[in-house]
């Protein structure tokens, strides 16, 4: 799959099929994550690869605005750390690159939670130097998705030619 078109028809995917991701793609969606520009090439992050089933229970329930991680064959906990000023833009940034990865793979996924995840960080046993950022639940999409069909905003109320207001067209 092209760039843009991941882009244009990824989905959050909050249901996955009790099949395991390979792991090649596993690894690949790390890599994206690892291959990821960072500010003055600092790479403030931590991928943590969960697969355990166990494991994966515990995470849905503690990341409270996502359960279904609990149903997942694979979740990766970002941690990034806190004393860099960049280090939220630059996971940002590598959480992106894994996600439109998966998707080009056929692999669903969803960003759960942002910061205030310490129960998660003890769970995942992550040092006191970092925080997790967020958990990405990953797996194949239990049911077909409507790709490309999004809602938003028409181009022209987000975004601007030369100065706040003026016409992109």
């Amino acid at each position: 799959m092209e760039v843009y078109e991941a882009v244009k028809t990824v989905l959050a995917v909050r249901s996955y099929e009790a099949k395991r991701v390979p792991a090649d793609v596993v690894a690949q969606i790390v890599e994206a994550g690892r291959l990821t520009a960072s500010s003055m090439n600092r790479q403030p992050w931590h991928f943590i690869v969960v697969e355990d089933p166990e494991t994966l229970h515990r995470l849905g329930d503690l990341a409270r605005s996502g359960p279904y991680i609990a149903a997942a064959p694979l979740a990766i906990a970002v941690a990034i750390e806190k004393e860099s000023p960049y280090s939220v833009s630059d996971a940002s940034r590598a959480i992106q690159s894994m996600v439109l990865t998966a998707w080009g793979e056929g692999v669903g996924s969803n960003w759960v939670g942002f910061k205030n995840l310490s129960s998660v960080g003890a769970l995942l046993n992550v040092p006191e130097s970092f925080e997790v950022l967020a958990v990405l639940s990953f797996g194949y999409p239990t049911r077909t998705l409507g790709k490309g069909k999004k809602q938003r905003k028409p181009l022209a109320q987000i975004a601007s030619r030369e100065q706040y207001g003026q016409p992109f067209e």
